[in-house]
Order: structure tokens, then C-alpha cells, then sequence
């Protein structure tokens, strides 16, 4: 590197997952950061790291930061495994969630939103695609800029009577677009605004289609729920005498700027549409698992991703799957198709890339999900001493089987050390602990919702 080039930070020593074109794993590299991006990889130990910072990562290991492409930040951290396994999902929706969304204050957003960025961060999780602020999208937008978590925020909307951010179409339409503007929409913003609806049966033939079309206008991307679950079909063959995925499709409301939550219970002729447009697909296997949504009777996923579908993995919401752990949905992912015992099923680094690169391009996020020059420095450090990693062997098969997102030590985020031996830098996590179980027990209150545990929970005496 030249003078007009010195790096601001150098990870020194590491063994370096690229996950670039070539998948290429580099041994005992330097990686310098500057402004940011990734300015040049070169051999430990061909120049001294000349840089004001330098993260000794020797034995370690340094995969790009994971891509969480669907995850609610909003009410649901705070209330986190409080909806019974027992109820359907329209009774979890319509008899836990909404009431909670309607208790829940500007301040209990921007709490649960520090508390969601705070363990996606201590699970390698660097960008974050929120799936639909229902009240505060501004006080989360805030919240993952204190943390220093890279994101994508979005106001849900609806024009169906009874939910949340309802109303008719062109003051919907008006709301998403202040959101994105007040967010912001610049390629080099850390936090940027987002076009997101509801989805389900919930909006009109012309939310769907505006909504697609204000996105474009805005240069932003757009996300809904579709098909999580067989009532989405149901609902769809009573509106129009289609599947879901067919509607959107006639109607002109898929593409390539659109990345479709679930779409799980698709069809033949839904997974070609998806494909012949380019539209995107969140996954987000641990949540159908918890919910019994028929991960195993509907999963198309393995063959969207093999014909060239736009995929990417999330990990949904504090009530679905309980927990931010985007090694968990890879590994599930990989693993029931291989249990199904078809001729060529996924492999632990085709998952891998879903999490990095794959859900980087299916959320169209330039320079992230890999490691190279001009790239984005959202990196992960995973402790090469711990028993995870030893020995040494297949990386890939070692990230997906045995690592699983439990050996993260430290993360850099656009350049930044935000998290350094398992301590997150940002914050005061203890602070932030403390009030969240604090909001979280009004909330409840204000909700009218309490935990119904199957043991019981009494004082010790």
C-alpha cells in the first residue's frame, strides 16, 4: 500500500474465509481496513502492519460478518419466548402479538431493538434486515446506529382494518416513503430505510403494486410476509383463485428489488415464477420448526437455491424461533435435506454462503458477504483455540456442523471493532439488561399478557 493508502486497522495473523468467487481460504493473512472498506490482503509478516489500530488474530479464524435477512427488533426481544407452543399461529398473531404491538412505547422499540443488535452482534451477525417496525421505525433506526450493527429499516403497512400501520393506500404509500427519507437511503449509510409491508392477505392489489413501485422510485428494496404457513394459499384461492406467489406475479407485484419473507408453501409453478424474476426469498427455518409450519413437508428451498434463487436466511422473530442464531438456520437448512435423502442434497458450504454472500446479493447489499479488496469490512473473528476449532480441518464443514456461531470473539462492522473478546463495545450491556427486563415487565402488563410456564415457578423459601 502506498502513504495515501495507510490502513486504519489491521486484522493481523488470521486464516481467512473469503467467501469469494472462488471460495478461496487464505492462511496467514493481514487484512487492512481504511474508511471502512477492505483496502488490501496481504501475507503475515511481508510488511509490519503500519496502521493506527491492529486486532491480533493469530490462530483465529475471519469469516465475512452473516446477513440476518429477516428479523422483527420491535416488541418481540422483550418478550421472548412468552407465546405459548400451544396456540395457532393467527391465535400467536392476532392474540399475542398485536396486543403487545399496541401496549409497546417509543422507548420499549428502541430497547428491544439494542437488545436484538446486541445478540446479533455476539452471534456474527453484522447486518440486520428488520421485517417490519409496527410503531417506532425512527427510535430503531437509532438504536442499531448506537450499537454500530449495519441495517435495514422498515415501517410495516397495511391496508387492511384492524393491523397495524392501516390505512388507505396513498397515506400507506406516503408513510413508507417519509420512513425511507427520514432513515436514509445513501449506499454508504450504515442504517437505511426500507419499503416493508405486512403482507399475508393483508394489503390491496394496490399497496402491493405501489409499494413495489415506490421502492424502485427510492432506489431502496421491499420486503412482505407471504406463505409462512397453508393459510396464505387458503386466503389467496378465495381472493383471486390463485396461489399467493401466482397473484403477486399477475398482478406485476414481484422483482428483483422485492425480497419475499418465507414463501415456504409454494408450488411448481410459484418457485419458476420466483426464479423468472429475480424475486429474493428470506428463510427462515428455525422459526417454521418452532411454530410447526411444515418446514419438512413444504421446504423447496434447497431446489430455489440450486437453480439460481435469490435466497437468504434469517432468523424472524423472539416468538418464532426464539433466538438470533443465523448458524442455526443454516444448519438446519443443510440438514433436513440431507435427511431426506435425495441425490444431491446442500452441503455445509453452499449453506455457509447463504448466510454471507448469498443473502447479501438476495437482500441487494453491495460490497458485503465476502472478504476482498473494495469490499466492506464487516468481519468476524471465531477463536481458533476454542475446543470448536480443534483440530483444524474442512472450514466450511467446521462453520456449519461444529462452530454453529458459538466462537465468535470479535467483530468489526464498516471497519469498526464493536465487539473485542466476547465483550460488546458499544454499550452498556448491563445497563441495557437491566431496563430491558424492567420495560419488559410493563409491557406485559400493559399488554395484558403474562407467561404461562409449564413448570412451576414459585420463590425459593
Amino acid at each position: 500500500m502506498t502513504n495515501n493508502e495507510k490502513a486504519e486497522l489491521v486484522l493481523r495473523g488470521a486464516d481467512v474465509v473469503t467467501m469469494d468467487a472462488a471460495r478461496t481460504v487464505l492462511t496467514g493473512a493481514d487484512i487492512h481496513i481504511r474508511a471502512g472498506n477492505i483496502v488490501a490482503i496481504t501475507a503475515t509478516g511481508s510488511a509490519p502492519p503500519d496502521a493506527r489500530t491492529v486486532l491480533d488474530a493469530r490462530g483465529c479464524i475471519v469469516a465475512p460478518g452473516y446477513v440476518n435477512a429477516h428479523q422483527h427488533l420491535t416488541a418481540t426481544p422483550l418478550t421472548r419466548s412468552l407465546v405459548p407452543e400451544t396456540v395457532t399461529g393467527s391465535e400467536s398473531i392476532f392474540g399475542w402479538a398485536v396486543p403487545t404491538h399496541a401496549a409497546v412505547e417509543e422507548r420499549d422499540d428502541e430497547v428491544a431493538a439494542m437488545l436484538g443488535a446486541v445478540e446479533c452482534l455476539r452471534r456474527g451477525v453484522t447486518t440486520v434486515l428488520e421485517a417490519g417496525t409496527v410503531a417506532h421505525p425512527d427510535a430503531v433506526a437509532r438504536a442499531l446506529r448506537r450499537v454500530g450493527i449495519r441495517g435495514r429499516v422498515g415501517r410495516w403497512g397495511s391496508d387492511s382494518p384492524g393491523m397495524p400501520g392501516t390505512g388507505p393506500v396513498a397515506e400507506v404509500l406516503a408513510a413508507q416513503e417519509a420512513n425511507v427519507r427520514a432513515i436514509g437511503r445513501d449506499e454508504d449509510d450504515l442504517v437505511r430505510g426500507w419499503v416493508t409491508l405486512v403482507g399475508h392477505d393483508l394489503a390491496t392489489d394496490e399497496l402491493f403494486t405501489g409499494a413495489l413501485e415506490l421502492a424502485t422510485r427510492l432506489g431502496t428494496g421491499a420486503t412482505w410476509h407471504m406463505s409462512p404457513h397453508e393459510e396464505d394459499v387458503v386466503a389467496y384461492a378465495q381472493r383471486s383463485g390463485l396461489r399467493p406467489v401466482e397473484h403477486l406475479h399477475r398482478i406485476g407485484a414481484l422483482g428483483p428489488n422485492l425480497l419475499l419473507g418465507h414463501a415456504l408453501w409454494v408450488d411448481d409453478r410459484e418457485l419458476d415464477l420466483l426464479l423468472e424474476t429475480g424475486t429474493a426469498v428470506a428463510a427462515c427455518p428455525a422459526a417454521y420448526m418452532r411454530l410447526g409450519q411444515g418446514l419438512q413437508r413444504a421446504n423447496r428451498y434447497p431446489e430455489f437455491a440450486r437453480r439460481g434463487g435469490r435466497l437468504a436466511l434469517g432468523s424472524d422473530a423472539h416468538n418464532a424461533s426464539d433466538a438470533i442464531d443465523l448458524m442455526r438456520a443454516a444448519w438446519l437448512l443443510c440438514a433436513l435435506d440431507r435427511d431426506q435423502g435425495g441425490p444431491d442434497p446442500l452441503r455445509a458450504d453452499e449453506t455457509f454462503a447463504l448466510a454471507t454472500c448469498g443473502g447479501a446479493a438476495a437482500a441487494g447489499l453491495a460490497g458485503v458477504g465476502s472478504i476482498e479488496v473494495g469490499a466492506r469490512a464487516d468481519l468476524v473473528v471465531l477463536d481458533g483455540a476454542d475446543p470448536r476449532w480443534v483440530p483444524r480441518s474442512d472450514p466450511a464443514m467446521q462453520l456449519v456442523w461444529g462452530d454453529g456461531g458459538n466462537a465468535v470473539r470479535d467483530v468489526v462492522v464498516a471497519g469498526r471493532i464493536v465487539v473485542r473478546h466476547r465483550q460488546v463495545l458499544t454499550v452498556d450491556v448491563d445497563a441495557l439488561r437491566a431496563e430491558a427486563a424492567e420495560r419488559a415487565t410493563a409491557l406485559r402488563a400493559r399488554a395484558g399478557l403474562e407467561p404461562l410456564p409449564r413448570w412451576p415457578v414459585r420463590p425459593a423459601r
